[in-house]
């Protein structure tokens, strides 16, 4: 978009919003770290989206109120459809913004999750600039202060795994790796609530309470009673609440240097084991390839999972060249000795329509052995293609389950199959391998040294 549709899509929202009797303003901050955190104002023509983020934004206290200057404006008029013959427009809707005003403006939909990724990809342009790494990434702490960062696209598991009762709530989407240690972009969460439970799931369960903006739900109108089952108007349920409703939530929410970090795919061919240990190198691959599947009820129009690849687990909300995230990454582990582990929460003793999908149970278990270290001191076994080192045994997992090829029926047709999930990697990361002068040649190859060898068994 150039600077002078920018300009005349900012004065049609704004012309809307003039039109209105009431206009909404929240002022909030992103970054529970002081030094790193930015003042956004929030402008919406809807109550419902002012609760949002007063629910999903850092709610300053009266004093930093009175002072407050906003780094970011976020011009919400998603009621009124862009001029779909403007340059550039290619539908009714437009989420359109301005770096060097630090603007936001949205026109053609009301769904409140384009401010919150609004306020993400400007943090991904800025937090880079002074050597902070902006994260896709749930997060938590241990009672020993070992902190995890759980990577991962919607459907993967990030915000479940995450919420753990045996730990504390740092966030559950959007961090930042800083020079202190990480912290939490955001002062709530925004989480998937289908077949959402008490039993399964009893923090966010008991977290969607009053406060709490629920989306896309069917509930009893007279008990305003939610049935958390029912996907009649889309899968894509959600729940957004302020962090403080998790009860074991980490206030403030920042923590020092990571641990782990916990690489979660949804692999809906069936191939890649539960969980595998990483090299640096990786960790850089498979973070920069950012491989899960599409799940049902995220887009429109994917009604079962399809391979999809995302760079840095977060491709929409990049704002520079994915190796320059990648290149901070590896500097941030090896400084720190951080851990890298890939958790496939998706499907297992064959691809989707055939296997069945990872029980939670089992990789509730492996988040725990991670974080107890029972992973790490083991000898393990390594796969072929991917060279993935997998632990033997895992305290409450059957030791047939972590390998994927024990649970196929077929052994030529797994081997097949995970020959062309490798192709598939590989043709994904062929935009990435001149590096685009953004890493160490050294580092670029040994980062291209740890692709799948799928042409050693093709």
């Amino acid at each position: 978009m150039d600077v002078d549709t920018f300009i005349r899509t900012r004065e049609r929202a704004l012309d809307y919003l003039n039109t209105l009797e009431e206009v909404f303003v929240f002022d909030g901050f992103a970054g529970w770290e002081a030094e790193s955190r930015i003042a956004v104002r929030v402008i919406c023509g809807r109550a419902y989206h002012a609760l949002f983020m007063h629910n999903m934004l850092i709610r300053p206290t009266p004093q930093e109120l009175k002072a407050f200057t906003p780094d970011m404006t976020i011009i919400n008029a998603g009621a009124f459809p862009c001029n779909r013959y403007a340059t550039g427009m290619t539908s009714s809707t437009t989420v359109a913004m301005n770096l060097k005003h630090r603007e936001l403006v949205i026109l053609g939909t009301q769904y409140a999750g384009e401010m919150k990724k609004g306020v993400f990809s400007m943090m991904h342009y800025l937090m880079p600039l002074c050597g902070v790494l902006s994260l896709h990434a749930g997060c938590n702490i241990g009672t020993d202060g070992d902190v995890s960062l759980f990577f991962g696209l919607s459907g993967t598991g990030k915000t479940t795994l995450s919420t753990d009762p045996a730990r504390r709530l740092i966030g559950d989407d959007e961090h930042c790796w800083g020079h202190a240690g990480v912290f939490n972009i955001e002062g709530g969460c925004y989480a998937k609530c289908i077949d959402l439970s008490p039993t399964l799931e009893p923090e966010i369960y008991s977290a969607v309470r009053f406060g709490a903006v629920v989306e896309n739900v069917v509930f009893t109108r007279s008990t305003r009673q939610v049935d958390y089952a029912d996907s009649s108007l889309t899968e894509n349920t959600r729940a957004a609440y302020p962090i403080e409703h998790i009860d074991n939530a980490k206030i403030p929410c920042v923590g020092p240097h990571p641990a782990n970090l916990i690489l979660l795919c949804c692999d809906a061919f069936g191939v890649l084991p539960p969980v595998s240990r990483l090299t640096t190198a990786q960790a850089m691959y498979h973070f920069v390839s950012g491989y899960t599947a599409k799940v049902a009820g995220t887009e429109e129009g994917v009604t079962e999972p399809q391979a999809t690849f995302s760079a840095c687990f977060g491709g929409a909300f990049l704002i520079m060249h994915p190796y320059q995230y990648a290149a901070l990454l590896a500097e941030k582990m090896h400084r720190h000795k951080t851990q890298a582990w890939l958790v496939n929460t998706g499907w297992t003793g064959g691809r989707y329509g055939v296997g069945h999908r990872m029980k939670l149970r089992h990789t509730r278990a492996i988040v725990d052995a991670i974080h107890s270290g029972a992973l790490a001191e083991q000898e393990p076994i390594n796969t072929p293609v991917f060279n993935l080192k997998v632990p033997q045994e895992c305290p409450g997992v059957p030791a047939e389950v972590l390998l994927p090829a024990n649970q196929w029926a077929d052994p030529v047709e797994f081997m097949a199959t995970l020959t062309d999930l490798g192709r598939m990697f590989e043709e994904n990361f062929d935009k990435f391998r001149e590096g685009g002068g953004m890493v160490d040649q050294s580092l670029m190859h040994e980062m291209l040294d740890a692709s799948p060898k799928w042409r050693d068994v093709a």
